[in-house]
């Protein structure tokens, strides 16, 4: 009788091997998701366990009345791996806290006494009953924390871990059961009931079950995440190719050098949406393969990659009407509030270069204007602000945004204490890509911005400052007509 319960120990010890080591296996290769920690050191310490509780099972000569202290270790290993697969149930819905790790490391340190206090003068019965009860409690919250977690992400490999610890759960009870029924006192192994062999064993079965669900549950993870990484890659492919189309367009309208200039021009203006959402995908795949994603970061991610492509469809949008013959569609807009959407768009690079923003903005008319192509006129004025500031040697870095109401509209300003521009292309500033053979870059997208706001029925200028740096100024009517 002990050695064919060993056995089924050892068999069922190996099972769990082989998951553990195929598992472990594929998550190396599928290395965008990792598993849960708590799952896998659940696992481990589940096969120690077995083997530790089938070799003492086999070599066992005292009987069951006071056993050896190597069923201690076993034991002790089981709720281990308990209170593991309890955690991991819980960080589904939450993080784990730093005080609830450490109630249960302190309970583990309690449990070594106290089941060894049982084990050398109590019964098998009074054992047998205290893991039951632990082993209940613990397969009670698990359910109920695999339910919360399916209503807000419903699975079918949850459903697969929630049916295998609920009949956990049954069997643990019917174990119980049965042993307040027999009535018997147990004191060696070949006088334990068949029935209640049967039901330990069954439940270490499903015990197993609930890992294999576990690990379709971070299969299934990976297949959700390729999935999600595939469709932000298609929706950038697709935003290159509208952007190849436009310059293509462009070439074919008007083979000029001019026309061909304007093209790059207008690939750098998508270069900065594109580029913001590479760098968002890239902490993405970061964070997932760290394992450490948690879902207010999943949701600013996405967040961000959605606007991004939203910036990019805007600036395709705002060219073809730019270079279009129609009318601009103009909303009523408060140039203030433009100015601080565009700074959010700005403030990861302006925060990476040490630049300070100082605001002034006093003007309290609202414009009619189109916001993406006025938006891409103020990005353009930062960006050439950052470009300049990122070669300044100044310690204090900044850049003044002001508008004030003048007679008429509304003035903007966007002035810099950088190095400012040369005298020697000023007179061509606004030119297309005058300014391309300068380090800094400025003037890539000004004679687009000229071109806005002179369709908006404005002007812009450039205008030197005492302290140096550059300074640019332009002007919106109330009303186009």
């Amino acid at each position: 009788m002990k050695l064919l319960i060993a056995l089924y120990f050892f068999i069922l010890a190996t099972i769990q091997l082989g998951l553990f080591a195929g598992m472990f296996r594929y998550f190396r290769v599928k290395s965008s998701v990792k598993p849960s920690p708590y799952w896998i050191g659940s696992l481990g310490t589940s096969i120690v366990a077995l083997f530790i509780f089938g070799v003492g099972v086999a070599t066992n000569h005292v009987g069951t009345k006071n056993p050896e202290f190597n069923f201690t270790i076993a034991n002790t290993l089981f709720y281990v791996a308990g209170v593991l697969q309890f955690l991991f149930c819980r960080s589904l819905n939450q993080p784990i806290s730093k005080g609830l790790r450490n109630f249960f490391i302190f309970s583990v340190i309690i449990f070594v006494p106290v089941f060894e206090f049982m084990r050398i003068n109590g019964t098998f019965e009074m054992r047998t009953s205290f893991m039951v009860m632990i082993s209940a409690f613990f397969f009670t919250w698990q359910i109920i924390q695999l339910r919360r977690k399916r209503k807000a992400d419903p699975s079918q490999q949850l459903f697969y871990i929630q049916f295998a610890t609920g009949a956990e759960l049954v069997l643990a009870l019917g174990r119980l059961a049965i042993l307040v029924a027999s009535g018997l006192t147990i004191r060696e192994v070949d006088q334990l009931p068949q029935v209640l062999i049967l039901f330990t064993i069954f439940q270490i079965v499903m015990n197993t079950l609930s890992y294999i669900a576990i690990g379709g549950y971070w299969a299934e993870k990976i297949a959700l995440a390729n999935a999600r990484s595939e469709s932000e890659n298609k929706e950038i492919r697709q935003l290159l190719f509208e952007r190849e189309g436009l310059i293509t367009s462009l070439l074919r309208a008007n083979k000029t050098a001019a026309t061909g200039a304007l093209s790059a021009s207008i690939a750098h203006e998508l270069n900065q949406p594109l580029g913001a959402s590479n760098l968002n995908i890239q902490f993405l795949q970061k964070r997932l393969a760290e394992g450490v994603l948690t879902p207010d970061q999943t949701k600013e991610v996405l967040a961000a990659l959605l606007s991004d492509n939203q910036r990019a469809a805007t600036i395709i949008q705002s060219l073809r009407s730019i270079f279009s013959d129609g009318k601009i569609g103009v909303e009523r807009i408060d140039l203030n509030d433009l100015i601080q959407s565009v700074l959010k768009i700005a403030n990861p690079e302006i925060h990476s270069k040490n630049i300070q923003v100082i605001l002034q903005l006093g003007a309290s008319s609202k414009i009619n204007m189109n916001r993406g192509e006025i938006q891409q006129v103020l990005l353009n004025l930062i960006n050439n602000a950052i470009q300049g500031l990122a070669e300044s040697r100044k310690p204090h870095k900044t850049i003044q945004i002001q508008t004030r109401d003048v007679p008429g509209g509304v003035e903007a300003v966007v002035l810099d204490n950088g190095p400012g521009i040369g005298k020697e292309v000023q007179t061509h500033l606004f030119e297309l890509l005058a300014g391309s053979q300068k380090k800094t870059g400025m003037g890539l997208g000004l004679w687009l911005c000229r071109h806005i706001i002179s369709r908006h029925g404005g002007h812009i200028r450039h205008e030197a400052t005492p302290e140096g740096g550059a300074q640019f100024i332009f002007f919106l009517p109330l009303d186009q007509s």
